[in-house]
């Protein structure tokens, strides 16, 4: 039987398989047909529509194709290259076509401070060009608003509201879990400051995390008003975050109080909005389904995309966590990104390189990987600029080190020069369960590190040496390329984090900037005009067949957001999601590598673990590799 039933698995298995080839080919054809019967109807004129149903980020990741299929029907969250998002909000400023820009931000998820705020300079330059941008949501939280506040109409609906918290808030520590499951977390760290081991040795954050912590979100706040209030300088915010800290808001009901405290300008449905942005924009094409006229942002970017003429600047994306081995866009794989790089390097086209980096760190040996083959860029003679997005920390700025300038941005998330292992024992465990183990050894490290018995004193010395050499060569690294003294980097190190515009103030930053003042820097370090040169960017684009299914099973970026917010629902998270990026930390640290430079302190969202049964146990038996 159970033969006739694995000949009977292989043959469904076969079918499925068939069945899926054939539909790929299926829409493939038809996808292609549709396309270009598309282009021949995009609009030429309009509002250029931002509708963003998702994430800012700096290189989208990349999804496997089954994941799509069993995620059809279900609402999709995008993500935005900010790249192309902030290239294609200029272009618009300089475009006659173009007649506003619309934010509709219902959906909009965030991205970072910086990231938004980069976004947010870029729509700054539509309005100097004394076009319009009309921003709608229900519900506005820190980072809608950020991007909200450089519009020249902010709207809100009746219902809605502005709810501002500002950076902060609680993170789960397992300690007292670990305790009553018998697991002991062994830590082996340096740096005063790298709490991110705290939550498997502590019940609270201590005295040293907490006052590093509060003034990083304290630098970050006042990064963030700053933005708003040259935004939107008649905007009475300071009041406004006073009556609500004191759980006040003055007005007939929310949406009056945005408005009568500057924040919003006009309060009406959609109905309201899209009339409003018709008189603008001109009305839709017969059929077109849109309030308005429409160009939207998928197929303005694909029409704007960068030149290619003049010189080629390199430009190599480090996002996400740093991994060993290959991994897809949207994770650093130390082996992908180093590859990417010498083969670019390897056909002499390049006369310069950025390095654009948004990334908590990870791996050790992947982060030396990435740094070794900025190194060969250097050694070939092309001057090497580091550009850092919203978060270069840890693993992060061990890669920027290689850099002969590093731009950042006064809400850059950096530094975390601090080194961590973590090693879970079960002794107490297996005595719960009334188990035990022995063995026998022919060196003191034989069988080692013994989880199950706990580590040898031998080990535990080995271990922590291991930390301090490799701390002390990341300060050796740091402060060769920094030209500071060695004790000077071990006073802004010890894992401690800072925001950009501190980081600037330490030396750990050069100059404000994102990745177009990086790429002309290069120009002129490579003795070529800014103007005259074009970027090339370094990495490995998601196939044609991933691209057809994400754009088949997803929502089309022409479909309006038409759905409501509830507006506390960027306050309020769901308490499932919540548990979710907790386990997802964890489950990074407790997955990655013995020895790691990670920055978990730095607020990067972590993906969200399945909460089966079995998956904390999963979590808590998991070995230490890449994460």
């Amino acid at each position: 039987m159970r033969l006739l039933k694995g000949i009977w698995r292989f043959l469904v298995g076969v079918k499925d398989a068939l069945v899926l080839i054939a539909m790929i080919l299926f829409f493939t054809t038809l996808y292609a047909v549709l396309s270009a019967r598309q282009q021949t109807n995009v609009a030429s004129a309009g509002a250029l529509l931002l509708d963003f149903s998702g994430s800012l980020v700096e290189q989208p990741a990349e999804a496997e194709p089954l994941d799509l299929i069993s995620r059809a029907g279900a609402p999709r969250v995008s993500e935005y290259r900010l790249r192309d998002v902030v290239r294609a909000i200029r272009a618009s400023a300089r475009d006659a076509n173009i007649k506003a820009v619309v934010l509709d931000l219902d959906g909009f998820n965030g991205g970072g401070q910086a990231a938004v705020a980069s976004a947010g300079a870029a729509l700054d330059e539509v309005r100097r060009a004394g076009k319009p941008v009309f921003a709608y949501a229900t519900g506005y939280g820190d980072d809608s608003y950020q991007l909200a506040a450089h519009a020249s109409e902010v709207w809100i609906n009746p219902l809605g509201a502005v709810l501002l918290t500002g950076p902060g808030g609680s993170h789960l520590y397992y300690k007292g879990l670990l305790d009553k499951l018998g697991i002991e977390a062994r830590v082996y760290k340096v740096g005063q400051f790298k709490s991110a081991v705290e939550p498997y040795i502590r019940n609270d954050q201590s005295p040293e995390a907490r006052a590093a912590n509060q003034a990083l979100a304290d630098a970050l706040w006042s990064e963030w008003r700053g933005e708003v209030m040259r935004a939107r300088p008649t905007a009475k915010l300071a009041a406004y975050l006073a009556a609500a800290a004191r759980g006040e808001m003055p007005g007939a009901n929310f949406a009056e109080a945005a408005r009568a405290a500057g924040l919003a300008d006009k309060v009406g449905d959609r109905g309201e909005f899209a009339r409003r942005v018709a008189e603008v924009a001109g009305a839709p094409a017969a059929g077109g389904g849109a309030e308005f006229a429409t160009v939207s942002l998928g197929r303005y970017i694909a029409q704007t995309q960068p030149g290619t003429a003049g010189d080629a600047i390199g430009v190599v994306t480090v996002a996400g966590d740093i991994v060993d081995g290959k991994a897809p866009p949207g994770t650093a794989g130390g082996e992908t990104i180093s590859r990417l790089l010498r083969d670019a390097l390897a056909t002499n086209r390049l006369k310069a390189l950025v390095v654009r980096i948004d990334s908590p760190g990870g791996s050790v040996t992947a982060s030396e990987q990435i740094r070794s083959a900025v190194l060969e860029a250097k050694r070939r003679g092309l001057p090497v600029v580091v550009s850092m997005g919203s978060v270069t920390a840890s693993g992060g700025y061990w890669v920027a080190s290689a850099g002969d300038m590093i731009f950042a941005e006064p809400s850059t998330i950096t530094g975390s020069i601090g080194v961590f292992a973590i090693l879970p024992t079960f002794r107490a465990t297996l005595a719960k369960l009334g188990l035990s183990a022995d063995g026998v050894k022919t060196t003191p490290l034989s069988g080692e590190p013994d989880v199950l018995r706990g580590p040898s004193p031998e080990v535990d010395k080995l271990l922590q040496a291991g930390v301090d050499q490799i701390y002390a060569r990341f300060t050796g690294i740091v402060a060769a390329s920094r030209h500071l003294p060695v004790k000077r980097v071990d006073e802004i190190a010890q894992g401690r984090v800072w925001a950009g515009g501190i980081a600037r103030q330490i030396g750990l930053v050069d100059r404000f900037g994102g990745l177009d003042d990086a790429i002309a820097e290069a120009a002129r370090r490579a003795k070529l005009d800014p103007g005259a040169v074009h970027p090339v960017f370094i990495e490995r684009e998601p196939s044609y067949a991933r691209r057809l299914l994400a754009d088949m099973i997803g929502r089309s970026d022409d479909d309006a957001s038409a759905s409501a917010s509830d507006p506390f629902a960027h306050v309020v998270v769901r308490p499932d999601v919540l548990l979710g990026r907790a386990l997802g930390e964890a489950r990074r640290v407790l997955a990655g590598p013995t020895i790691q430079v990670r920055c978990l302190e730095c607020g990067t969202p972590a993906p969200a673990p399945s909460l089966r049964a079995d998956g904390l146990a999963t979590l808590l038996l998991a070995r230490l590799g890449p994460g």
